[in-house]
């Protein structure tokens, strides 16, 4: 049995009746380098969950400090880090706003500008389809300004036993922030 259908039978044995799973990761602080990042327990990236849950991360201090946290994604990325496309991507959806990826932290919502409770708490989600791939998963986080979930797609590298960041589709819009919001 693959490392792969371990986790597919620890998820569908956790919810039998729908095979969702979710955990919940909580920071102290979040990282600010990419020592930082790694001597976090999570960058053992040994579950989908916790390398999903270090994206976020990792996109917070990208809109602080762009350099760094193209460190840290590439990290997460692991044999493939970013392409130019991906970088300027990323540049292009802080051009308006930095709020996106503290949105998906416990608390943050449009009536407190996105400011999330400390500590950290972010809780990363599976479903039914989640794992329907082998060797990949498609993780889902809530947003305080978004009515669905997004995207976060993850690919195992059976040699190490590794999850690392295939794609994300997190930085989307949210809702106005209130500060910012003329009809507030």
């Amino acid at each position: 049995m693959s490392i792969f259908d371990n986790l597919r039978n620890t998820i569908n044995n956790a919810a039998p009746s729908s095979g969702n799973q979710s955990e919940t990761f909580v920071f102290s602080a979040l990282p600010e380098s990419l020592a930082e990042l790694k001597a976090l327990p999570e960058a053992s990236m040994n579950t989908p969950f916790k390398t999903a849950a270090l994206t976020v991360c990792a996109l917070c201090v990208f809109a602080a400090a762009p350099e760094v946290g193209k460190e840290m994604l590439n990290f997460l990325k692991g044999p493939a880090p970013l392409s130019a496309y991906e970088e300027s991507f990323i540049k292009d959806r802080f051009r308006d706003s930095k709020l996106v990826p503290f949105s998906y932290f416990e608390g943050a919502v449009p009536e407190n500008d996105y400011t999330p409770n400390t500590p950290y708490k972010i809780t990363i989600s599976a479903n039914p389809y989640s794992f329907q791939n082998e060797n990949r998963a498609t993780l889902h986080v809530n947003s305080g300004g978004a009515d669905s979930p997004r995207q976060i797609k993850l690919r195992l590298k059976p040699s190490t036993g590794i999850w690392y960041l295939e794609e994300q589709m997190i930085l989307v819009g949210i809702r106005t922030p209130k500060s910012s919001d003329p009809w507030a």
